[in-house]
């Protein structure tokens, strides 16, 4: 997944953003304590021709299965850089910084930029985190009891630039970057015992090329349209990696109007590795973006693939309702990624949209997992 370190470590967002977008007279008297400023009005060196609306800046009160509460700022903005151009999707970023009730501190910035007539897209992420987390240790048979906690620190930087080359086909070039550090585990544990490489500490860097073919009608509620993407990254010396592996992931989606303004989204994805692969670029299961219910990374190994569901129901003003059902599977190869000790997951949540224009919705969702494990998540946009 592009946004997997953010995924390893994030996954959450704000109360705050609801308030201030439904109650449109508490957002006109915050107007000045908030400090928001359209862009175009600033006094900049060159007028942008940009169509950006006001940039929120926000606490955040937000949780998840992996951070507990967390508590924050945020800001977050949507955008056209070509005034009146409805036929380009809506570019949009985000920053945060937050520190949650584990001892969790994150600061990130991500977005995607879709310029004039889509003929260019810019997918990027930057992010660091001090993250206390959770190991099982590898493959799809690790047992509850054999959880270890386990701290580390990392930078991460992920681009992906994408050219159109016709018939809503984009090829693109993706490159990624991982540094972790600081780590400290169980001397003698799961890490040593199952020789976990990367587990002192490392940095990977890597490129690749994408090819995807999108005719979603939304960046972040579609309800009809296909995302079909594939790519490969490649970690190697001569890109200044400590690590040799290659990362293959394939991201298939398909949305369905089914019934008036009701949607079924379907999706496939799997990550594939070969090589030296170290902790933190392992394939997982869990967060919440896929496997809902469970903790990110309860499964770890270096090959997953999940099918999820979800069906998604207007009920009445901005609220909605989602029902979502998952499965999935890790192994060491690809053959091990079967029906063999498979997982699976369900859950049901309430959609609020904050911008019904743009179909920006906050996520409120209950997930149940084989097994024990359940959370609760609140987040900002679809869970795909």
């Amino acid at each position: 997944m592009p946004f997997d370190s953010f995924r390893k470590a994030i996954f959450i967002y704000f109360l705050g953003l609801s308030w201030f977008c439904l109650v449109p007279n508490v957002g006109k008297a915050q107007n000045d304590s908030l400090k928001t400023v359209p862009v175009e009005k600033l006094k900049l060196p060159i007028k942008s021709p940009a169509n950006i609306r006001p940039i929120l800046v926000l606490p955040i009160i937000a949780r998840s299965i992996e951070t507990g509460w967390s508590f924050g700022l945020a800001s977050a903005g949507t955008f056209h850089l070509k005034s009146h151009d409805t036929a380009t999707r809506t570019s949009n970023a985000q920053a945060l910084a937050l520190y949650t009730t584990r001892k969790q501190f994150v600061v990130a910035v991500n977005g995607s930029i879709y310029f004039p007539g889509e003929r260019f897209i810019l997918n990027e992420q930057l992010s660091y985190s001090s993250f206390p987390d959770d190991f099982w240790g590898l493959g799809k048979r690790a047992p509850d009891s054999s959880k270890e906690s386990y701290k580390f620190k990392q930078y991460y930087i992920y681009l992906h630039p994408q050219l159109f080359i016709g018939q809503h086909l984009f090829l693109g070039t993706v490159y990624e970057y991982q540094r972790v550090f600081g780590i400290e585990y169980e001397p003698g544990g799961l890490f040593d015992r199952q020789n976990v490489i990367g587990r002192n500490g490392y940095h990977v860097s890597g490129l690749g090329l994408s090819l995807t073919y999108d005719t979603r009608n939304n960046a972040f509620s579609p309800d009809k349209g296909v995302m079909l993407q594939f790519y490969f990254d490649h970690f190697a010396p001569f890109f200044g990696s400590d690590y040799q592996y290659t990362n293959y992931v394939i991201d298939l989606r398909r949305f369905l109007r089914i019934y008036k303004q009701q949607v079924l989204a379907l999706q496939i994805f799997g990550s594939f590795n070969a090589g030296e692969v170290p902790l933190r670029s392992l394939a997982y299961l869990g967060g919440a973006s896929t496997m809902r219910g469970y903790y990110a990374g309860r499964y770890r190994d270096k090959n997953a693939a999940v099918i999820q569901a979800e069906y998604r129901i207007p009920l009445f003003w901005r609220v909605g309702a989602v029902g979502f059902g998952d499965i999935g599977n890790v192994g060491p190869e690809l053959s091990d990624v079967n029906f063999r000790h498979f997982k699976y997951s369900y859950g049901g949540g309430f959609r609020v949209a904050l911008n019904q224009k743009e179909k920006l919705n906050l996520r409120l969702d209950y997930g149940i997992a084989k097994g024990s494990s359940q959370g609760f998540y609140l987040q900002l946009g679809e869970a795909f």
